[in-house]
């Protein structure tokens, strides 16, 4: 099981009728799905679709963390309002604490995007608090079959992001079926640049499939299978560290083994840095002693003004550029 969420007071913030959106640290995505402290209002190509066809109203959309907000964000354009919950790079979003503005928010959003699998009760506690029967959620673990006390990392998998964003542009146009055909155009356009860190993928695959690799923490298991690489460290020892747990001892004994070199021949060390502990540490300094090459990833999209597919690429990169310098001897 995943670490329980603080929930204080859902009940409580839900009949609050005025609550400042101003004292939460909600993160606003633009009309070019960039983010952005300011809300601003762009105006409609009118030469693409006549004025009487376009929405005079936002649909107001909330996604529990910044991964799906930006996606959701980029599908829906100039027709959305997005706020994004979950976005402090400094923090561990499996801690986070949900307060009266998230449960305002929540309660009055067309749409819902959460996690699930246990990744964000908080959120799906407030949304059952709220019972808005005219909203519309989408449980991103439900949709892909999953349940609580699995690996939540599902924005990791680039197959469940493609199921995700699929569903999200059957969602929008479902709410708002006056822009089915923006919503088209968008969609196509998301598809498009997805591929870049798709085709990185493939090409990590292509080259070093089979090359033994570590990671701290399970967050890398599903970027791991989809490139290929034969991820050795203990499943224990990464779900422990994942749910804030102390792993198990003969699973740390058998990492640190892996490391110096019995029973892995580890290339590189993936590791979580929003998650970082004494034992994590210990890890990388042992990585490090060893020569291993040592990757950073994170859970939520940093730097925080950059879009989902732009994230992803920069850290396949780094994995990349790690896997290279280690099959060239640096």
């Amino acid at each position: 099981m995943r670490p329980k969420l603080a929930i204080g007071g859902i009940a409580a913030a839900i009949i609050i009728a005025v609550v400042t959106l101003t004292s939460t640290n909600y993160f606003v995505h633009n009309n070019a799905g960039l983010p952005t402290q300011n809300i601003t209002t762009n105006q409609p190509n009118l030469s693409a679709q006549s004025t009487n066809q376009i929405s005079t109203s936002k649909v107001q959309i909330v996604a529990a963390e910044n991964f799906w907000g930006s996606l959701i964000s980029q599908l829906g354009g100039i027709h959305v309002q997005v706020l994004s919950i979950v976005t402090d790079p400094n923090a561990d979003p499996h801690e986070y604490e949900s307060n009266t503005a998230d449960a305002q928010a929540i309660t009055n959003a067309n749409y819902v995007i959460v996690n699930g699998a246990g990744y964000d009760d908080w959120a799906i506690k407030i949304i059952g608090a709220g019972n808005n029967p005219n909203q519309k959620v989408l449980n991103v673990a439900k949709l892909l079959g999953k349940k609580e006390g699995g690996n939540p990392h599902f924005w990791y998998s680039p197959t469940y992001v493609n199921q995700t964003v699929a569903q999200m542009y059957s969602d929008l146009i479902s709410i708002d079926p006056e822009n089915t055909a923006y919503y088209k155009h968008q969609y196509a356009d998301l598809n498009a640049s997805l591929g870049k860190y798709n085709m990185r993928i493939d090409e990590i695959r292509q080259k070093f499939a089979g090359t033994h690799v570590a990671a701290t923490e399970d967050i890398f298991v599903y970027l791991a299978n989809a490139t290929g690489l034969d991820l050795v460290s203990p499943p224990e020892f990464m779900e422990a560290v994942a749910e804030g747990n102390d792993p198990p001892a003969q699973s740390v004994v058998q990492f640190q083994q892996q490391l110096q070199g019995q029973g892995g021949n580890v290339t590189v060390l993936v590791y979580n840095a929003q998650t970082v502990t004494p034992l994590t540490e210990s890890i990388k300094s042992l990585a490090a002693q060893r020569g291993i090459q040592i990757v950073g990833v994170t859970e939520t999209i940093q730097p925080s003004n950059v879009q989902f597919q732009d994230w992803m690429n920069a850290e396949l990169i780094s994995l990349q550029n790690a896997l290279d310098a280690k099959a060239l001897g640096q």
